[in-house]
């Protein structure tokens, strides 16, 4: 395998010096420092024709086949696993998984990973100097104990006790947070998806990205969308900032990279990755959401055994998870409808629209946020940031990459275990009818919203029960998306070495959970 972006971090303390923006790229223009450039367009291909090109020849293959090719030699099992493995090595060819996303990153990125930029990025996204009350970190909502995950089914922000995991405590807000793994390679972010490039790629701005007021569009000159999402959490009251500081969002950036500056760790550390602030400037927040995201591109993990197998290895699934692959692309599941591969989806499966499921409603007795609803019980989804009621109750489809390593499913949590939350996509009605709550915590099982209203605007696929799978094959279908699409590095216990013993602010860092987090149920 290339040496691409799985090698850093546990090695960035040794690394070789190459923070210096001359050294990452011959192309003055392209230089991280650099924070007055006008939007640039990343070049990416055109997947509109590789589509049309990819159906037509499975088309071609299937009609001019009448008979599978099998060894003479091959016995009934063997027949049968070969003619399983010509079927899903053609759906996928079809879909686009070619099992080199990952490979192809720094090549989306147009220049190697910093290291040592990521590195000071790391250590601020465990330091709660971050927070305006100092009580919390990116990494209390994202926590490496849950795959970069919430280790809540629904976040808890300020005024937490400074524990990650199932004892953390403190007021609810109104959703949990989605993990940072292969979030680079999204186009839109968020549950809502209301931080968005325009362009569907992430890694271009040619095009604006778009956030809520009052950043707007105002974030577009930055090289990418992870940059510009990186300076929304630190100024949202429930998660960070908290509700005493009196000042906007830019106040508050402010606040916050003057405690930075003056910890001397952080300035010395920033100012061998930028030039200005080596010459004396002072440090702005761009200079930290720069860091915060460069830690973020490190956290690329794509090799799952699909990729594996996708690359030629078709030993690297099992005939269940092979058979589970075939009904993921193909009715009666018809998974993909949604759960897309192609073109902008970057193989991450998801289409990243948004769309009404009818997930349960969860409203915590404690909280800081306020719900929805005439009985203040209910989420509106979507329509929360554009104020469309049609847009009530949608959230962007879940990228399945990793998935299985969450320890709560949906955008509140409403789920423990995969299995039920792929059953309430495909029997809506019944699930919401059966559902009880009974699994949650006791402070998020207080009151549970309407179903009514949702079920009515549900997506249309939600509304027509799917219950043609057997037992078997719904079997197949989650080892499927619980094994194939699952990179073991991506598990908590291969993250546990990215906590830093301690931070430059000198402020406790965060009690993880590790092992309390992890859901042994599918």
């Amino acid at each position: 395998m290339v040496n691409h972006a799985r090698n850093r971090l546990i090695r960035l303390s040794s690394a070789p010096s190459v923070h210096r923006m001359e050294d990452v790229s011959p192309d003055r223009s392209k230089r991280l420092p650099s924070m007055s450039r006008t939007p640039t367009a990343r070049s990416s291909a055109d997947t509109t024709w590789l589509t049309a090109m990819l159906l037509a020849v499975g088309i071609w293959l299937a009609a001019c086949s009448d008979q599978p090719i099998v060894p003479m030699s091959a016995d009934a099992g063997e027949t049968e696993g070969f003619k399983l493995d010509q079927e899903l090595q053609l759906q996928l060819s079809l879909m686009g998984v070619d099992g080199r996303i990952e490979e192809r990153f720094t090549e989306m990125l147009g220049r190697p990973i910093d290291p040592e930029l990521a590195e000071t990025g790391r250590l601020l996204f465990f330091d709660p100097i971050l927070s305006i009350t100092k009580d919390n970190s990116c990494a209390g909502c994202h926590a490496p104990n849950a795959s970069f995950n919430d280790a809540k089914s629904i976040s808890v922000g300020v005024d937490n006790n400074g524990v990650v995991g199932p004892n953390r405590s403190g007021p609810f807000n109104l959703r949990r947070a989605p993990t940072i793994i292969n979030a680079a390679f999204y186009p839109n972010l968020m549950w809502d998806g209301r931080f968005a490039a325009e362009s569907l790629d992430g890694f271009d701005n040619s095009m604006g990205f778009r956030m809520p007021e009052p950043e707007g569009t105002s974030l577009s000159h930055l090289d990418h969308l992870l940059m510009a999402q990186a300076f929304t959490p630190i100024s949202d009251r429930m998660e960070m900032a908290g509700f005493e500081f009196e000042g906007d969002n830019d106040a508050i950036r402010a606040e916050i990279a003057q405690r930075v500056d003056d910890i001397g760790e952080y300035r010395t550390r920033f100012e061998e990755s930028f030039r200005e602030l080596a010459d004396g400037a002072a440090l702005q927040y761009e200079h930290i959401a720069r860091a915060i995201a460069e830690f973020e591109f490190t956290m690329i993990r794509a090799d799952a055994p699909l990729d594996q197998y996708a690359r030629g290895d078709t030993a690297a699934m099992s005939p269940a998870e092979k058979r589970g692959g075939l009904l993921f692309f193909r009715d009666p599941a018809a998974c993909f409808e949604c759960h897309i591969t192609l073109g902008y989806a970057n193989q991450m499966f998801s289409d990243f629209a948004p769309r009404a499921i009818g997930v349960p409603q969860i409203a915590p007795s404690e909280t800081n946020a306020v719900f929805d609803g005439p009985g203040r019980d209910e989420d509106f989804g979507l329509a929360r940031t554009t104020g469309d009621p049609g847009d009530r109750y949608k959230f962007r489809s879940t990228p399945l990459r990793n998935v299985a390593y969450q320890p709560s499913f949906m955008h509140n949590g409403a789920f423990f275990c995969l299995d039920n939350s792929i059953q309430h996509h495909l029997e809506m009605q019944q699930s919401l009818a059966t559902y009880t709550g009974e699994h949650l915590e006791f402070g998020l099982r207080a009151k549970r919203g309407p179903d009514q209203p949702m079920q009515s605007m549900a997506h249309h696929l939600s509304q027509i029960p799917r219950g043609r799978l057997t037992v078997d094959m719904f079997s197949d279908l989650l080892e499927f998306v619980a094994v194939s699409l699952s990179d073991p590095e991506a598990h908590p216990d291969e993250l546990r070495h990215l906590v830093p013993a301690t931070v430059p602010s000198g402020l406790p860092v965060h009690e993880f959970e590790f092992g309390a987090t992890v859901n042994e149920c599918r």
